[in-house]
This record gives structure tokens, sequence and C-alpha cells, in this order.
């Protein structure tokens, strides 16, 4: 197994990716895997072959609970 660092091209990880259920039909969206050890991995849908970012759960945790509570709203609008 190759090293897993953040920019490691995503199709050495062999691993199982999930698509949100909110993806368009256009592909435009991120995919996200569990990786050994617990850490989590996202990727482009678009460019599956290219670099992967790697966060913690911890960091995760927090972009999700920033999200739903629209901290990064203005980013969108």
């Amino acid at each position: 197994m190759h090293p897993i660092y953040n920019g490691v091209p995503a199709d050495r990880l062999k691993v199982v990716w999930t698509k949100s259920s909110w993806s368009n039909p256009d592909g435009n969206c991120v995919e996200v895997a569990e990786l050994p050890g617990g850490d989590i991995a996202v990727r482009n849908s678009r460019d599956p072959e290219g670099p992967a970012l790697v966060y913690t759960p911890a960091e995760i945790r927090a972009f999700v609970r920033g999200a739903k509570t629209g901290e990064f709203d203005a980013l969108i609008d």
C-alpha cells in the first residue's frame, strides 16, 4: 500500500467511495471514503484519479457542523 497523504492520487486508495445523493446529473460532486485507521478522504467526482484530500474525523465533524448551521452560506450566495 502506498502512503496516504494530502494530495495522494485517489485511484491509489483501495477504498469504497460514496457520492452524495444531492449530486447533480453532470457529476459535479465530491466523494468521500473512510480510510484504514479512520481518516476520511475526499475527491472530486469528475477527476477520480486526481488528488485526494485527507481529513481526520474531528475535521470532518467540524466541517459538517459548520455546513449544517449555515457558517458557509456566504460562499454560495
